[in-house]
Order: C-alpha cells, then sequence, then structure tokens
C-alpha cells in the first residue's frame, strides 16, 4: 500500500522559500503570480493491508515526526 503526505506551513506562518520563488518568477517576467507557498510531499510503501490501519498509522506517523504541527499542516492520500 501506497500513502503520500503532503505538508505545508499554515495559513499565517511566514514562508520564506516560497517569498523567494515568487521573486524569481517576477524576475523571469511572470508578474502575474501574486503568491507562492513551498511545501513538500512524502510517499510511503506501507506493509500494512488495510487502509484504515494505513491511514491511523501515517496520521500517527506526521504527528511524530514527519510534520511539524505547530506551525504545519498535513493531509494524508492512502492509495
Amino acid at each position: 500500500m501506497k500513502a503520500r503526505v503532503q505538508v505545508m506551513l499554515k495559513d499565517g506562518v511566514l514562508d520564506p522559500q516560497g517569498e523567494a520563488v515568487r521573486h524569481a518568477l517576477g524576475a523571469l517576467g511572470f508578474d502575474d503570480v501574486t503568491g507562492v507557498r513551498q511545501g513538500k510531499v512524502i510517499e510511503l510503501d506501507l506493509a500494512e493491508t488495510d487502509k484504515a490501519r494505513a491511514e491511523e498509522s501515517v496520521t500517527s506517523m506526521c504527528e511524530k515526526l514527519l510534520a511539524n504541527t505547530v506551525i504545519e499542516s498535513y493531509r494524508v492520500e492512502i492509495d
């Protein structure tokens, strides 16, 4: 089973990497980009075959390691 976790900074948290990308895009002539938020995607291969248990396990991984839940939010997808 595969899991995909998307981690993004929460709204209102300063995103200096996103701002740097927005600035660079503007310098390249893409002036219509008014905001960029940068995050990360983590893909996991799981031995678990039960979707509910896999989602529970990955959520626990996010809470303990994969996301800093003070400043980041996350979304889990199980395939």
